[in-house]
């Protein structure tokens, strides 16, 4: 690869780490906001009381201008709350239009099952965005996948652990429409002037400037799956036995898969 692709590639990397980390460091900030009520609680609080501060930490998330989170809050650990077993403070923005057939979209709570006795009732800690940052304790990409629980499209779901006392409480977290993504990012990642593929750690494809690899599809390249295992955010760049190169995107758990030109 020729210098100015190399800096095209640069700066792909850059855009994907700051697009993505600018949400988590928010989710960051919700996370110290939740543990230092809990902890100012002595880590007894009511669903009422957690409610409140979720709501003010996402009603401004959704006023922000140009904003990409569609939908966010925080989901209770199994039995943390004085008066409820199961919940989700979860909000949808005014963009997501789950649920509201033709109406316009407005800023609304998510109307979850949280009886456990409800035929309609979803262990949500078996699912991926809880199960992975409880069980690492850091930061965490679900997806793409399409949520038929709040937005019903393909989403990218951001998550990250909630303490107290170095007992999990829960988990803040943010939606993204991967179309929303796809917009900010894919003139970026077109300027690399080759075939470039951002994956997830499993291989699914994101996006792709390549217009035969639709999102959520395995990408298929030998090698691929071992070099997602066995790299993370720091690691090098690896190029496979085909030529394609595969970076990481530091801080985000994707990677850019960039196929060789062509002789």
């Amino acid at each position: 690869m020729d210098a100015l692709t190399r800096t095209s590639i640069a700066d792909s990397i850059a855009a994907v780490s700051e697009h993505v980390s600018s949400v988590f460091l928010r989710l960051e900030d919700w996370r110290g906001v939740v543990q230092d009520f809990v902890r100012s609680r002595g880590g007894e609080v009511n669903r009422a009381e957690l409610d409140s501060v979720v709501e003010g930490l996402v009603l401004r998330e959704f006023a922000r201008p140009h904003g990409s989170v569609i939908g966010a809050g925080f989901v209770s650990a199994p039995g943390f709350l004085r008066d409820a077993e199961w919940h989700l403070a979860w909000w949808l923005g005014d963009r997501n239009t789950f649920g509201v057939g033709s109406a316009a979209p407005s800023v609304r709570r998510l109307d979850a099952v949280e009886d456990s006795t409800d035929e309609n009732f979803r262990d949500y800690t078996a699912l991926e965005w809880w199960r992975v940052p409880v069980g690492t304790g850091t930061r965490h990409i679900t997806g793409p996948y399409v949520d038929y629980l709040c937005t019903d499209d393909y989403t990218l779901t951001l998550t990250l652990p909630v303490c107290f006392d170095e007992t999990v409480v829960g988990v803040v977290g943010a939606d993204l429409y991967v179309e929303d993504v796809e917009r900010a990012l894919l003139p970026r990642l077109a300027a690399v002037g080759a075939p470039v593929t951002l994956v997830n750690a499993s291989g699914r494809v994101v996006l792709s400037t390549d217009v035969h690899l639709a999102t959520g599809a395995l990408l298929r390249l030998a090698g691929l799956a071992e070099t997602l295992r066995g790299g993370d955010d720091t690691a090098a760049a690896v190029r496979l036995d085909d030529g394609h190169e595969v970076v990481w995107c530091p801080g985000t758990g994707l990677a850019l898969v960039v196929r060789p030109a062509r002789r």
